[in-house]
């Protein structure tokens, strides 16, 4: 039968790197396939992928590949590509791989996750696969038969470790590069903005002249070091297929005039030239701080960037996005309409989203039974995503200094629960690094006097606790604070500590 027209979205964030379409019931009942049958996906060039159920809420219409089915398929998110059936496909007899850049790897490895990557999915010649557990890809080079094929434990695989090099002409689709939005975990409704602000003007400016409305200019990302907004920019601006240009605050500062002014100016000429762009200001606090009469450099340096930001032209084709920690210390001016016309909070992930940035870091990670990534977003409150990377990257760490002291092959090296448990100890969460817990251990025996001020502490905390049935009984409320006031160093610490310990 005839393919469907539909429209190109992102994929689950478990699904990246697997090589399958997901597709809402009505698209499926058209193309007449199930679970696991092969769909051809076409835009520029067809990719052959298995077909799987979108989750319900995804509307009709769509189909949810990741970012390698799309390098394969020629397309961007957004865009239309056809569906349509391929039949049964026979199980290839022999498929040869060929690494498509080079990888620090042992060979046997490459070679073992490689085959793993493959099997039990349908290719064609010139597809490209990812291998999670390597950090590498493959491309198909040859199959036998020809066209497209499944592969099964039946098939040999081959794989060629010298990297193919840049310069081949053979038409077939470039990997995926760089940061995708399949690699950010627990920031869907924050992402969604800033496609919003940044991919529209970039993708299809035609919109906005359609409409009569100026494109944005600037996009400003704020909130905690190490949630991700880095990482934002980046899948942005490789997504859409657009040159990235960073500029790190500290770094552009010059001791000499003028020289900082110049780096900008020079920065926003090649962005031009480069269009489309994304210019990124990280940290850009550093740099555009609220002037005053006490920094000339930070003042001349503030200007500039105004005068470069308001001479962007109407097409959209450049757009500036900004990150900071520290937003009440940008300078008012920029703030304002037509130069950062949106701030968005990148805060720290609730428990469903850290359980999604942990999946994600977790992809070519091989987990023993006994983990439990549910349990792990549960017990990681004030985790960032850098914590959370951190956190399993250590995890993988000690798995492989207990495989070593074990003499476990490397085979059936696998990150268990107790590795996790020992990265848990050490890794300490980013936004909760200004608070200190501890179990005091000194109680009233060690306050010196203050008789009262222990006696009335005693009844305001530690009776309500311990007598709880009596206050019920009575019908009393327990009060809810206790506000210690004097002079300094006439133990008001101590008293609280001393509480805190007397009650375990």
């Amino acid at each position: 039968m005839s393919g469907v027209d539909v429209t190109v979205r992102a994929a689950e964030k478990r699904d990246a790197g697997r090589g399958i379409a997901r597709l809402p019931e009505a698209i499926r009942s058209a193309l007449g396939v199930l679970s696991g049958d092969p769909v051809v996906v076409e835009g520029e060039r067809p990719a052959v992928v298995k077909c799987w159920p979108a989750r319900a809420g995804v509307p009709d219409g769509t189909v949810q590949v990741d970012a390698g089915t799309r390098a394969n398929a020629g397309v961007k998110i957004g865009e239309t590509v056809q569906v349509s059936t391929t039949g049964t496909l026979v199980a290839a007899d022999r498929v040869d791989l060929v690494l498509v850049d080079g990888v620090d790897a042992d060979d046997d490895a490459v070679v073992a996750a490689a085959t793993e990557a493959v099997n039990d999915r349908p290719v064609r010649a010139g597809q490209t696969v990812r291998v999670e557990r390597v950090d590498a890809t493959v491309r198909v080079r040859e199959t036998e038969p020809t066209g497209d094929v499944r592969v099964d434990d039946s098939t040999t695989v081959a794989v060629d470790l010298d990297p193919e090099t840049p310069a081949d002409e053979s038409g077939d689709p470039a990997p995926a590069s760089g940061v995708t939005y399949e690699d950010i975990g627990g920031l869907d409704d924050e992402l969604d903005l800033v496609r919003e602000m940044v991919e529209l003007p970039l993708s299809e400016p035609e919109l906005f002249a359609r409409v009569g409305v100026e494109p944005p200019r600037g996009v400003l990302l704020h909130g905690p070091p190490g949630t991700g907004k880095t990482l934002i920019a980046r899948a942005v601006a490789n997504e859409v297929d657009a040159a990235f240009f960073t500029v790190s605050g500290p770094e552009i500062v010059s001791k000499y005039k003028g020289d900082s002014e110049e780096r900008l100016r020079e920065t926003f000429r090649e962005a031009r030239e480069a269009a489309p762009s994304v210019v990124f200001f990280d940290e850009i606090d550093s740099i555009a701080g609220e002037r005053d009469g006490d920094s000339d450099v930070e003042n001349r340096v503030v200007g500039q960037l105004l005068s470069l930001m308001d001479g962007l032209d109407d097409r959209g084709d450049v757009v500036v996005v900004g990150a900071t920690n520290r937003l009440d210390s940008l300078d008012p001016a920029l703030r304002r309409g037509g130069r950062f016309d949106r701030e968005i909070e990148i805060g720290a992930p609730n428990e469903v989203g850290r359980r999604e940035i942990l999946a994600v870091h977790a992809r070519g990670v091989p987990l023993a039974d006994d983990v439990d990534l549910d349990a792990v977003a549960a017990r990681t409150y004030g985790f960032v995503g850098a914590d959370l990377a951190t956190l399993v990257k250590e995890a993988g760490m000690t798995a492989l200094r207990r495989a070593r002291a074990e003499e476990t092959p490397t085979a059936e090296i696998a990150v268990k629960r107790r590795d996790v448990e020992s990265a848990l100890a050490s890794v300490e969460p980013s936004a909760m690094r200004e608070y200190v817990a501890e179990q005091p251990t000194e109680g009233f025996e060690a306050v010196g006097g203050l008789d009262d001020p222990k006696a009335a502490l005693s009844r305001a905390v530690e009776w309500p606790l311990q007598y709880e049935p009596l206050f019920a009984a009575a019908d009393a409320t327990p009060p809810t604070g206790v506000l210690l006031h004097g002079p300094p160093g006439t133990g008001k610490t101590l008293l609280a500590r001393a509480i805190a310990a007397e009650r375990g």
